[in-house]
């Protein structure tokens, strides 16, 4: 009798477990990545044992174009800026910014302090002191603040800005800096669903949609003409699909694609968007990249470190410390994906 009990206490912990298991979400990757390692990192951000550090840019010196800097979000309290070697040199408190952007030395980023109502925070980069001086916010329209990018414009030309709001909501305009910064929405365009990391190439625009792939995006009027050019399809991008970044090589643009839900990153020829290959941050001197969300890429360059420019990757998991920000050898990505 005891016997028989034991078998059917042993069935049903076994159909528990079996229910357990499919009730589960399978592990999903897509095609495998070249792998390459980190040759730096930035200092950790200030908020610890939270999902903080999220976004970064890069300031290029326009009078030394050898000369870089890292700005890049705490998205809990503020702004950071890192030397190329990581170390943090400067830092001011701004709540709740998610991405972040530079346009010369004018520094946006997406502000999110109020939940309703969408601005852009601005700020003016004191690269000598160093030093990030608040110019202001400028209303953006309804909805919360989430995806921010800049249109690369020459020095002294209007800032275009791209503001993602946080259902999809895509609003493009002129942003002034002079006085009170204001935002001048010239074109709309609502993309289905949850929508965050952009990019510019030329007037046109490409955005992440976080569980569908990425849109291409040029105005028309006061909306815009839009086509997926790269959807969620397991293989090249596993959602969440987050940030996004491009990069000149050898005369070609690329766009760079964080492929959050494998931890790599696709990369894209422009403008036709064929496919060039994936690549993942390796375990090495500075540790993995995983669940990134913001990156950013920019050729040139700067010193013996980075002779060919530099990746940088959002660390979602840094070990014991707060999360950080990777930066990784361009030309060491290039040769790794045969470009």
């Amino acid at each position: 009798m005891m016997n028989r009990i034991s078998k059917l206490l042993t069935a049903a912990a076994l159909a528990a477990m079996l229910s357990g298991c499919a009730a589960s979400e399978p592990v999903i990757t897509g095609l495998p990545p070249t792998q390459v390692t980190a040759s730096g990192e930035t200092q950790p951000v200030g908020t610890n044992r939270a999902d903080a550090a999220d976004d970064p840019a890069i300031w290029i010196d326009p009078a030394n174009p050898n000369r870089a800097l890292i700005v890049a979000t705490d998205k809990k309290a503020g702004l950071h800026v890192y030397d190329l070697t990581g170390k943090d040199i400067t830092f001011t408190q701004a709540g709740l910014v998610n991405n972040v952007d530079v346009a010369g030395n004018i520094i946006v980023a997406s502000d999110r302090n109020d939940g309703v109502n969408a601005h852009l925070a601005v700020f003016r980069l004191d690269a000598d002191k160093p030093a990030i001086v608040a110019l202001g916010r400028a209303a953006a329209g309804t909805g919360e603040a989430y995806g921010l990018c800049l249109k690369k414009t020459a020095p002294g030309e209007p800032i275009t800005a791209a503001l993602i709001v946080k259902d999809g909501t895509v609003r493009v305009g002129t942003l002034t800096v002079d006085g009170t910064p204001s935002f001048a929405i010239e074109w709309e365009y609502k993309i289905p669903t949850q929508s965050e990391g952009c990019v510019f190439d030329g007037d046109t625009l490409y955005v992440g949609e976080e569980n569908a792939g990425v849109w291409e995006l040029k105005p028309n009027g006061k909306t815009a003409t839009a086509r997926m050019v790269a959807p969620v399809d397991n293989q090249r991008l596993v959602a969440d699909v987050e940030g996004l970044a491009t990069i000149d090589h050898k005369g070609q643009r690329y766009l760079l694609v964080s492929s959050q839900g494998d931890n790599a990153y696709a990369v894209f020829k422009l403008p036709s968007m064929d496919y060039v290959g994936r690549f993942a941050v390796a375990a090495g001197a500075f540790g993995a990249t995983s669940e990134t969300d913001g990156i950013e890429a920019v050729a040139g360059n700067f010193g013996a470190a980075w002779p060919d420019g530099l990746f940088l990757a959002q660390d979602g998991d840094n070990g014991a410390q707060a999360q950080n920000f990777k930066l990784v050898r361009w030309d060491q990505i290039a040769a790794a994906l045969g470009l």
